[in-house]
């Protein structure tokens, strides 16, 4: 495995940060009221919110807390692969379900990425297990005749290093960023350059921010206030939940 020239990483995150940034502002241009307000309205009425700024705000860290982290997985799952590429040549895997494959000392890799621990649910873990296994065997029946190691690679975390009921490797943290790349810093070492211009981007994200809450806001107060400023809860879960047709099957249900 070649040394890994840290300059060359701080070029990459410099450049590429910046898309997740945008990403960022991208999913708010894109929202609607109505997508927003598909959020649980039953949570926020539980917690005693009593002003549509409020309840806007609220919806509107929400959603942003889930897209967020699906951009910035984006963005450390591609940083991984760079990784791999500068050190050993990795590259992303065509294979269904796997992010990227390198070979290490005789050994194919075939890794799925995931950016943190808690990440899907049972149904999607045996999925990834199927994925990693089925490309064992495509890597198999091609006629390598190296090993070949599935593993599952988690960019933060401490969970230790260890093999799964399912038979690939789960690797955490500053581990995983270690079998990329051999260099036991390099966690530590991608955290500044992942700060370049920060505070200069969430401006700009703040300031587009205030325009759709405001926006939002004004919106939602015209359709589900009441006249003296107070909101409809009934009118707001009737546009969230109301979908009666129970009718139909009464009969059926009954028999």
């Amino acid at each position: 495995m070649k040394p890994l020239d840290l300059d060359r990483v701080r070029t990459y995150v410099n450049e590429h940060i910046v898309n997740f940034h945008q990403r960022r502002i991208a999913s708010l241009e894109q929202l609607s009221l109505n997508r927003l307000l598909r959020k649980n309205p039953y949570l926020f009425r539980a917690k005693h919110i009593t002003t549509a700024g409020e309840l806007i705000g609220g919806l509107l860290d929400a959603f942003l807390s889930s897209s967020e982290e699906k951009h910035f997985g984006d963005f450390l799952e591609g940083l991984a692969i760079f990784v791999a590429s500068e050190t050993c040549g990795g590259y992303k895997s065509a294979a269904p379900g796997v992010d990227l494959e390198f070979v290490n000392r005789d050994v194919h890799y075939v890794v799925s990425i995931k950016s943190g621990p808690n990440w899907g649910n049972s149904s999607q873990h045996k999925r990834l297990a199927q994925d990693l296994r089925n490309a064992v065997i495509r890597l198999k029946q091609a006629g390598t005749s190296l090993k070949v190691q599935p593993v599952l690679g988690i960019c933060y975390g401490k969970t230790r290093t260890s093999y799964t009921r399912d038979g690939y490797l789960k690797v955490v943290g500053q581990n995983f960023w270690y079998l990329i790349s051999e260099n036991k810093q390099l966690y530590t070492e991608i955290i500044d350059p992942i700060g370049y211009r920060a505070r200069e981007h969430n401006d700009a994200f703040l300031s587009a921010r205030a325009k759709v809450e405001n926006r939002f806001t004004q919106a939602f107060i015209e359709r589900f206030c009441r006249a003296d400023g107070a909101i409809d809860w009934e009118a707001l879960v009737r546009f969230n939940s109301g979908n009666y047709d129970m009718d139909r099957f009464s009969h059926s249900l009954s028999a």
